[in-house]
């Protein structure tokens, strides 16, 4: 779904509620398009009930909330409330997280992932048509049944429609869920150019064929590893940084199929035994030179911009930046406004 004018450019924020603000300010006075919360140590909702009376013209969203520690009708009210808060800025970006989490964590039921999620997505366009539609709810699905709503518990109709929902997805079943269902995808920084164009859009496509659209009509979103610095040494700590971050990533069962897609078959089990041992720094020291180029644009920083576009370009059409380490901020102005005027 390109927008026209270049890649939009996006931002992360800490959903820490005592420095959302701030930051989402920043973010839209900086050019950046979209501001995104993650569900890690925060709830990832209330920052945009924040955001959204200190900001005009960002959208808002979530990247990622988590699906499956909630039920439809709870995200129905959330994604209602935020789209009428932001007068149509807020995109609800959902995720399935991994089973241990689901179960161990948020106590909540696991089964079929990629099913779940189809039937949790149908049954909020099924909400959302009632509320603003006038439509009966009556959703019977496998998991989720939604056949009870009186006007006492109906919102009014919303002059902006329900909020655009995106899902995040590595693997194919996911995928085809995304674009069959979904408005955009969230993919994920453990994803290789090679990847994306053998695995990722041909599933986008099935999933999208299904409903007789095609992918060109989602979004896809995508948060760039990026390894640069003004000097050998930052560089380096970068590239440390960035290594962390991909043996970490590898390290999980549920990503082991990116590295498999290379040929690097051998990677995930010895990463996974080192991240139960703890051993972090012997997890990064794993991710060779070309492992670490098949994940990250390495350029200096005037090559970044360049760069990004020659990996990325004509494929997602949002980009944020994954630097897991210090950098100047003015470098990435000087990124993002190329990408966007791309």
């Amino acid at each position: 779904m390109g927008n026209g004018a270049g890649l939009k450019v996006d931002g992360g924020v800490f959903s820490q509620l005592d420095a959302v603000v701030n930051a989402a300010v920043t973010l839209e006075r900086r050019g950046y398009d979209g501001c995104w919360t993650a569900e890690v140590n925060h709830d990832p909702f209330l920052p945009h009930a924040l955001a959204s009376q200190t900001t005009e013209r960002i959208e808002l969203g979530t990247s990622i909330a988590v699906a499956f520690a909630r039920n439809p009708m709870l995200l129905a009210n959330l994604g209602w409330d935020l789209q009428h808060l932001t007068d149509g800025r807020f995109i609800l970006g959902l995720g399935s997280q991994i089973k241990p989490h689901i179960t161990r964590r948020f106590s909540m039921e696991w089964s079929r992932p990629a099913a779940r999620m189809r039937e949790m997505i149908l049954a909020l366009r099924a909400i959302w048509a009632c509320w603003n539609e006038g439509a009966e709810l009556r959703f019977e699905g496998e998991m989720y049944t939604h056949t009870l709503m009186t006007p006492f518990f109906t919102p009014p109709a919303s002059p902006h429609g329900p909020p655009e929902v995106h899902l995040a997805a590595v693997g194919p079943l996911m995928t085809e869920v995304a674009g069959e269902v979904a408005d955009g995808l969230l993919a994920h920084g453990f994803t290789t150019p090679e990847y994306l164009r053998d695995v990722t859009l041909p599933a986008l496509e099935r999933g999208a064929a299904k409903v007789d659209r095609t992918r060109d009509v989602l979004s896809i979103s995508l948060p760039a590893f990026v390894v640069t610095g003004a000097s050998d040494e930052e560089t380096e700590k970068a590239a440390a940084a960035v290594r962390g971050q991909i043996a970490f990533y590898g390290s999980t069962p549920a990503y082991a199929g990116v590295l498999e897609h290379h040929g690097w078959d051998h990677l995930h089990p010895e990463l996974n035994r080192l991240s139960k041992e703890k051993r972090w720094t012997e997890m990064g020291d794993l991710i060779d030179d070309d492992v670490l180029a098949a994940f990250a644009v390495v350029a200096e920083p005037d090559a970044v911009a360049d760069a990004l576009l020659a990996r990325w370009g004509g494929t997602v059409d949002r980009l944020s930046f994954y630097a897991p380490y210090a950098t100047d901020p003015a470098l990435w102005a000087d990124v993002r406004r190329r990408l966007q005027s791309a």
